[in-house]
């Protein structure tokens, strides 16, 4: 399979759809041939899904690409260039509180991760940057059991650190919601600052 056969089918797909689970929006993702960095987030948000159908478009993306800017990246340079995708492709829904967005079940994330397997075959990059808890432990966690609801980390261990994971770099960030209190920790803060630390050296390296 070509990056633009996945393309097409990634767009077509209904699997969630097909088992029964609210989906609200089609697949939403960024992928470009001979990407270095690929983000991977939890799942795309309201407003991807009802307005710009672009990865990290809403207001966590713009405070992802205030701390990818730190990093010496450009957001339209990032968009055209690099691959943005996540641990599942379509809008959950609301959280039932009605406060922020439902996350995917474990049952959906299995449905999802051909999709995400086909992706990293398919764009290769050399650079992960794995968004939040969720997708954090896909690809820092115990490589036999991936996707199961008792296979979490610690973003807290994690963030501040570069890691390797079936040959690539993997520089996890915490997720940029304004509704995470993580921030408000002074030593959070510092961790943030070397992730992006980080990230701007690989930058300057594959430049």
């Amino acid at each position: 399979m070509t990056l633009e056969d996945l393309h097409h089918a990634l767009s077509a797909c209904r699997r969630c759809a097909d088992a029964g689970y609210f989906i609200g929006s089609t697949p939403i993702f960024t992928l470009n041939a001979g990407a270095v960095f690929m983000t991977v987030g939890q799942a795309p948000g309201r407003h991807e899904a009802e307005v710009t159908h672009k990865p990290f478009s809403g207001p966590a993306g713009k405070r992802l690409f205030r701390w990818l800017a730190e990093a010496g990246f450009d957001e339209d340079a990032f968009r055209a260039t690099q691959a943005m995708t996540a641990i599942t492709l379509c809008y959950p829904g609301p959280h039932p509180s009605g406060r922020g967005d439902r996350v995917p079940t474990w049952a959906e994330q299995k449905l999802c991760a051909p999709w995400l397997d086909g992706v990293l075959a398919q764009v290769n990059p050399r650079v992960l940057i794995p968004i939040g808890g969720l997708a954090i432990s896909r690809f820092l966690s115990d490589p036999r059991n991936r996707v199961s609801p008792r296979n979490r980390v610690s973003m807290t261990d994690l963030i501040g650190e570069q890691f390797e994971s079936d040959g690539r770099i993997v520089v996890p960030l915490p997720h940029p919601s304004g509704a995470s209190q993580w921030f408000n920790v002074p030593a959070n803060k510092i961790r943030l600052a070397r992730a992006l630390a980080i990230l701007a050296e690989l930058r300057n390296s594959h430049s």
